[in-house]
């Protein structure tokens, strides 16, 4: 049995999890065997994420301290918590992949940025694209009018040069070319 030092400790690491992940998505795990969590651990960490199972009462404690509200209805039977750090979407997308794989996950809920979520906004979550798609397709929106500008520009440079050369060559007395 733990120590009270031993779970102080636990909720410390819980705390400090909960507040500096972007995202936290709380799961079942039950039924997955030793072989299936730890290719899930794996995955997660690939992807800057990390799985954690601790007791409820202790996740619920490190969440109250953390200033979280909302997550004690998630807290029943056993649980596992999924922390994001960098990518939101990640843990999301890569637990909803292995809930269709392995049938036995569950999602039960989560905590975005700070605020509780449902499962299905979790299932949301995990259904918008990538990081790196959504900064492509912010960055082509914003070259797509840096371009034409540049266009816009050239154009305008392009014909006051010919009139220039128009004027130089009429005080010139040159013939129009």
């Amino acid at each position: 049995m733990p120590t009270k030092e031993e779970k102080q400790k636990v909720v410390e690491e819980l705390k400090e999890k909960f507040q500096n992940s972007r995202v936290a998505v709380l799961a079942n795990y039950r039924g997955l065997d030793v072989a299936a969590i730890t290719a899930l651990r794996r995955r997660l960490r690939e992807s800057g994420s990390e799985l954690k199972v601790a007791k409820n009462t202790l996740t619920r404690i490190a969440a109250r301290e953390a200033g979280l509200k909302g997550l004690d209805a998630y807290l029943e039977g056993p649980t596992a918590i999924a922390f994001g750090f960098t990518d939101p979407v990640a843990p999301a997308k890569i637990l909803t992949e292995f809930m269709r794989e392995f049938k036995q996950l569950e999602i039960k809920g989560g905590i975005l940025e700070g605020k509780a979520i449902q499962d299905k906004e979790i299932r949301r979550l995990a259904d918008l694209p990538a990081r790196e798609v959504l900064l492509g397709k912010v960055l082509g929106g914003m070259q797509a009018p840096l371009s034409g500008l540049v266009s816009v520009l050239q154009g305008s440079l392009r014909n006051l040069v010919y009139a220039l050369e128009a004027i130089r060559r009429q005080k010139a007395g040159e013939a129009p070319g």
